[in-house]
């Protein structure tokens, strides 16, 4: 996944850059500054440091990683918050920005940042996950690089702050037990009414079969229809979910590609706010690879899709959702919400302890 939440020492991430979060003036700074000049090596990088001279605010330079897992060091500057009028959160963006660009420019293929802005100077945790995730979506729609947002293995930080709050307040135990249920149960019972309309493609026909299959009443459905000399499941003997995977494999790409077009959106949109990698969706496009459900959820995110256009989409690819899962509730919450991004999804998911949608299978 190009972008991904991890616990753990900065110091101690593998990464071809590592951004610090730098003192304007040639001085060794606190906490990650701090801890990446011990690990790096004091005199060697504040050696680097003094070449340098003072980072005006809103700026990055880089040096050698010295005794680092990585190839880099980014120091990015930032600022003190002093109410949000002042300009803090642009330049909060454009350090990300510079960041970003400058370790494109070096080539490199991953990038670790520290949560910046939100601990000594200040930012409420709001606006330090708004801009980030800003600034690497953006980034994500031109560029093929992992970004990694290192939260210090011992800290309690939420990473989502207070939007995290309002998602725990939407998904209760109350709401989870009654009306997701509620609407999950309408699903199935829509889905299962529209299946007794058509047949199921999942067997390899030939077209007499198929127009045979297709002209069988909805009581008698499969019942006579034959395949290689042996007579077809009755539809009534499988699970929904079964028929449903079985019916919807072969044309979800197809209708990926044609709900891209609908919406008007360029397959970078899709594939950045979805948290894709850009080979990976490629894959998908060409048929060659059967999406997770945390994968086709994270599609719907990227597409911008409602709620009855999510609850097809699932259909599509042979799932639903879940009236006890959690991460479903949480998807759930973001696309009434129209949040349509799966990195400030994962930054949810990570505070309440869950796996993020755009986890790699194993």
């Amino acid at each position: 996944m190009p972008f991904q939440i991890i616990r753990n020492d900065i110091t101690k991430v593998k990464a071809d850059a590592i951004v610090n979060t730098a003192n304007p003036e040639v001085a060794v700074g606190s906490g990650v500054d701090t801890a990446i000049y011990e690990a790096a090596g004091r005199d060697k990088l504040f050696s680097a440091r003094e070449k340098i001279g003072p980072i005006a605010r809103g700026d990055v330079v880089i040096t050698p990683a010295f005794n680092l897992n990585a190839k880099y060091i980014i120091h990015a500057v930032g600022c003190p918050w002093e109410g949000g009028d002042k300009g803090e959160a642009a330049l909060l963006r454009r350090c990300y920005d510079k960041a970003l660009a400058l370790a494109a420019k070096k080539r490199c293929k991953s990038v670790a940042f520290p949560v910046m802005a939100t601990g000594s100077y200040g930012f409420p945790q709001k606006v330090g996950m708004e801009v980030a995730v800003a600034a690497f979506t953006a980034f994500l729609e031109e560029h093929d690089m992992e970004i990694y947002l290192v939260v210090f293995d011992g800290e309690t930080v939420k990473v989502s702050g207070e939007l995290g709050e309002e998602v725990r307040s939407f998904i209760d135990d109350e709401y989870v037990a009654g009306a997701f249920d509620h609407e999950y149960s309408g699903i199935r019972s829509r889905i299962e009414t529209s299946m007794l309309k058509r047949p199921s493609w999942n067997y390899d026909l030939d077209q007499s079969e198929a127009e045979e299959l297709t002209n069988l009443s909805a009581d008698g459905l499969f019942h006579g229809a034959t395949y290689d000399g042996k007579k077809l499941k009755d539809f009534r003997s499988e699970s929904l979910d079964d028929v449903l995977k079985g019916i919807y494999t072969e044309s979800f790409e197809k209708h990926l590609q044609q709900m891209i077009n609908k919406k008007g959106l360029k397959n970078s949109e899709v594939y950045a706010a979805a948290n894709i990698n850009k080979q990976y969706f490629s894959k998908l496009l060409k048929g060659k690879v059967k999406p997770s459900k945390e994968k086709v959820l994270a599609l719907a995110v990227g597409l911008r899709l409602n709620m009855d256009e999510t609850v097809d989409f699932l259909s599509l690819a042979g799932y639903a959702f879940s009236p006890i899962s959690q991460t479903d509730a949480v998807v759930r919450y973001f696309i009434e919400h129209e949040t349509y991004n799966v990195i400030k999804i994962d930054m949810v998911l990570f505070d309440y302890g869950l796996d993020p949608l755009s986890k790699e299978a194993k």
